[in-house]
């Protein structure tokens, strides 16, 4: 193999910079299925911040809602999920599970505290902030729309 500094190499390295970053930046391909937005906020449990948990966001069927589902976790009460594992937005079913954030062998989040919380909620098609309160029994389905 010739050296890099060898006569007739030099059109190699404008072409390879250019095809990395054609990849990097994904060729302009447009991004699969519906936009996804971002979704940021608040759990409470009992009036305090939710040590540990997980919330998902369901695109609400029963609403004539569709599209993936989404995905943060939250931590000292604060939870963010990107665009692409956010929201279609629209009426959601958003499902929360707490745990107290004291980490075990088999509970990297601790103990629950509540599994499976479900509330819904009418969500814009934008980036969005909204809090959650999870009250002291848990389990109720409530509606925030």
């Amino acid at each position: 193999m010739p050296p890099a500094h060898a006569p007739g190499n030099h059109g190699r390295l404008p072409t390879l910079v250019l095809l990395a970053a054609a990849v990097a930046i994904g060729c302009g391909r447009p991004p699969v299925g519906p936009p996804r937005f971002a979704v940021r906020g608040q759990v409470t449990y009992r009036g305090e911040p939710l040590p540990a948990g997980e919330i998902v966001f369901e695109p609400d069927t029963a609403a004539g809602n569709r599209g993936p589902a989404g995905y943060g976790v939250i931590i000292d009460g604060r939870f963010e999920t990107h665009r692409d594992t956010g929201t279609v937005g629209g009426p959601q079913t958003v499902r929360i599970s707490g745990f107290d954030g004291h980490a075990e062998d088999e509970f990297p989040q601790g103990k629950h505290l509540f599994i499976d919380y479900t509330v819904t909620a009418d969500l814009p098609r934008q980036d969005v902030t909204i809090d959650f309160d999870v009250p002291a029994k848990a389990g109720v389905v409530k509606s925030r729309r």
